[in-house]
């Protein structure tokens, strides 16, 4: 019996909490609601919401291949939460050593940065290289967040390499299509509420 009552009191217990939250997620959901009709009638928001910190794409990472070539690139791109994807501040860097020893680099400035969901796209101009034609030039980069399984795409997919890339536009790379070794990347989505 003492049993019995013991389950049936946890069961009331977890039954009351359950039902303030649900109280509580439906005074939120008006009192947003209500705040949004607050505008000119039939006026909808389209101010960008995310976390207190803002979007962002940082983390570093090593690309799997299975040739033995040593890929990294690296990102800490970020805007205010109360900014746009073309305010974007921070940096990037991306080296390539090759099985034979031969190697390049590259580091930047971050000049957009679009993130939803799970998938950011950044672009940034190249400040710092070690490769002829590229310092001063466009490349563009994607990532998935997907936990221990993330993924990553550049714009100079398909080409000779970043130099190639002519008047590459701001937040544009490939698909997210390359798989990790190593590491970790983290995007904090552009949340806009409507």
């Amino acid at each position: 019996m003492t049993r019995l009552l013991a389950r049936s009191r946890g069961t009331r217990t977890l039954v009351a909490l359950a039902t303030a939250g649900a109280v509580a997620l439906a005074a939120a959901a008006t009192a947003g609601s209500a705040a949004a009709a607050d505008g000119a009638p039939g006026a909808r928001s389209a101010r960008p919401t995310a976390s207190a910190q803002g979007p962002s794409l940082t983390g570093s990472a090593k690309l799997y291949r299975s040739a033995g070539d040593n890929i990294h690139f690296a990102f800490d791109a970020h805007f205010g939460k109360d900014q746009g994807p073309m305010d974007a501040r921070g940096t990037f860097r991306f080296s390539h050593v090759f099985p034979n020893g031969t190697s390049g680099f590259a580091e930047g400035r971050i000049d957009c940065l679009m993130t939803g969901g799970k998938i950011a796209t950044a672009s940034g101009i190249v400040t710092r290289t070690d490769r002829p034609g590229l310092k001063g030039k466009r490349v563009g980069f994607s990532v998935r967040d997907d936990g221990r399984h993330d993924r990553l795409g550049y714009s100079w997919v398909g080409t000779d390499g970043p130099w190639a890339t002519k008047d590459l536009p701001p937040c544009v790379a490939s698909a997210p299509f390359e798989t990790l070794e190593s590491g970790d990347f983290t995007v904090v989505p552009w949340r806009i509420r409507h």
